[in-house]
């Protein structure tokens, strides 16, 4: 595969104050005209093809990259603001409302073994994100990772299905915050939306006030990173605090008999809501995005991403075995499970509190949120996939203003239509699926080294991934299907650890990380695969639709728009001398 520097396109990179004219939107050569916009339709799979082969460098990502931005992020992170992001990112909205919708719907008390396999699965990931974020400290996060691995068109695709996933997870963050507002004022979670008995049921609910909140913290967002820092860290130490006092108070009202029936729902329940709860994990990958923040990166992001991650596992199971033990899994209230909770058992005034700690959980959520996703779109808008406007960073500031407000923007469309369990489901698909491109990348990081790596190694690695790939989606399909025998399941398991075992055995690695590493390298990668495919095949298949046409939707603006303005830029840099 070749690969490509990109540079800014000649020269030094303009340092320019944000402005709004059309060659901030469209600046490359394919668009100037609507005869070089014909030519460049008609080079599409020659274009495609170049893009596919592509891959950046780290070099590239760091440096030229980078400076498209005009003005550097100030590096003003350590890892103790970076472990308060993960806390911050994570612990919201999921813990507080999908943990009650899951046990009453679809695991009972075994959801607390559901957050373990969930917590496992991101847990990999963390270590797979935290040897990239390390290496490569950039603010595009895993689109970065996947540029220089696996190259610009399936960097791409993961770059749409990222936004998704931050869009949807605002949202859905955004609407379980006015349902414990109405709950911290004694009214009924649904009670300050509008019902347009017009819409659809599943997009009827209009919710105004989670456009203000997300409004709220689009102001917050762009101001400072470091005050939002602040801000964070002393909610986020408020929200353990409250967290505590959830778990002491509940069980002093434990009841074990409710543990009694522990599976109801049975094993593929388990799974069923593992997959939707890896939605309460979703936000770690935002830290990763703020590397490019921080002033040692080698010790500040292990210490960070893999801090935040155990405490915030630790604290979910707590709280779901709290959850359990307060009240039978049939009358866990699926909106505002902990507040109704102790209202059952007599505890009124403990609801106040619970639901305070929930508002200020999703709020540090969307906070750390807006910083993240609006880095991962300055650093896609860097590389031209989407206009270089939204890459400006502001002088004052510090921060990136115009991809903050767009991306919140599309959070609060999406918030004030969308019911939850919509955006949950289709959360989950979308961050699986980059969790998993990224465990492959980083195979491919360790294993292939490009003008280094003979043909035979890489073949090599290549069937080994592909037989991983492969052996993990029949494990996931045969779930799907309803296979109830283990002779399937035998025969997918070996496929999967005969490839990971071949490429330990038989395929020498190519690079070693220089400061931090992934530990029991190829195994850990392969296994974050197999269970992240896994929990894919969990998820119900509407969800799979509305990920499809997503998908759709991003190759329609790929090939008309995306592919040609990252070709022409990759090419402008390549003639002045940056390509190598």
């Amino acid at each position: 595969m070749g690969t490509i520097g990109e540079g800014s396109g000649g020269g030094k990179p303009q340092r320019r104050t944000c402005s709004c004219t059309k060659q901030d939107f469209l600046p490359e050569e394919s668009f100037q005209s609507w005869a070089n916009y014909g030519k460049a339709l008609k080079e599409t799979g020659m274009r495609l093809k170049d893009r596919v082969m592509s891959r950046s460098l780290d070099k590239s990502e760091l440096t030229e990259i980078r400076a498209r931005s005009g003005h550097e992020m100030k590096k003003n992170l350590t890892w103790w603001d970076l472990i308060w992001f993960g806390i911050g990112a994570v612990i919201g909205a999921g813990i507080f409302v999908l943990t009650g919708q899951e046990a009453r719907d679809d695991a009972g008390p075994a959801v607390i073994l559901s957050y373990v396999v969930s917590g496992v699965s991101a847990m990999l990931s963390v270590f797979c994100y935290t040897e990239f974020a390390v290496e490569i400290p950039v603010a595009g996060g895993s689109f970065a990772y996947l540029r220089v691995e696996l190259g610009d068109f399936m960097a791409f695709i993961a770059a749409g299905n990222i936004l998704l996933e931050y869009v949807i997870g605002g949202a859905a963050v955004s609407r379980s915050w006015t349902s414990y507002f109405a709950t911290l004022l004694n009214h009924h979670p649904n009670d300050f939306r509008i019902h347009a008995t017009s819409l659809d049921p599943d997009y009827s609910h209009l919710d105004p006030i989670a456009v203000v909140v997300i409004t709220l913290v689009c102001v917050a967002a762009v101001l400072s990173t470091k005050a939002t820092s602040r801000f964070n860290y002393v909610a986020s130490i408020i929200h353990l605090a409250i967290i505590i006092f959830i778990i002491i108070a509940g069980l002093t009202h434990a009841n074990t008999k409710n543990l009694s029936e522990f599976a109801p729902f049975g094993v593929r329940g388990l799974f069923s809501a593992s997959a939707v709860l890896f939605f309460a994990y979703v936000g770690f990958d935002a830290v990763s995005t703020m590397a490019e923040e921080t002033r040692n990166p080698a010790k500040d992001i292990p210490l960070g991403l893999v801090g935040a991650m155990t405490i915030t596992t630790v604290c979910y199971c707590l709280l779901a075995l709290t959850l359990c033990l307060m009240q039978p899994y049939s009358q866990i209230d699926p909106d505002a499970p902990f507040s109704v909770a102790f209202e059952a058992i007599g505890m009124d005034w403990a609801k106040y509190i619970v639901a305070f700690g929930a508002l200020k959980g999703m709020t540090t959520v969307l906070l750390v949120s807006a910083v993240g996703q609006a880095r991962y779109l300055t650093h896609i808008a860097r590389t031209h996939m989407v206009p270089p406007w939204l890459a400006e960073v502001h002088p004052t500031t510090g921060t990136p203003i115009n991809a903050t407000v767009v991306m919140l923007v599309a959070t609060a469309i999406i918030a004030f239509f969308t019911n939850l369990n919509i955006l949950s489901n289709l959360l989950s698909i979308s961050t699986l699926f980059i969790f998993m491109l990224v465990a492959v990348a980083l195979l491919v990081r360790r294993y292939y080294v490009s003008g280094e790596t003979t043909d035979t190694n890489r073949n090599k690695l290549l069937g080994a991934i592909v037989l991983i790939l492969a052996s993990s989606i029949a494990t996931a399909a045969y779930w799907a299907a309803g296979g109830e025998g283990w002779v399937g399941y035998v025969v997918t398991v070996v496929v999967w650890f005969g490839a990971t075992g071949f490429l330990w055995w038989a395929v020498p690695q190519a690079r070693a990380p220089q400061t931090w590493g992934v530990p029991l390298v190829p195994w850990l990668p392969s296994a974050s695969i197999a269970i992240n495919i896994f929990l894919l095949g969990s998820i119900d298949g509407p969800s799979f639709v509305r990920f499809g046409v997503w998908t759709v939707l991003l190759l329609i603006y790929y090939l008309f728009f995306g592919l040609h303005a990252s070709y022409d830029t990759a090419k402008a840099s390549a003639t002045d001398g940056a390509g190598v």
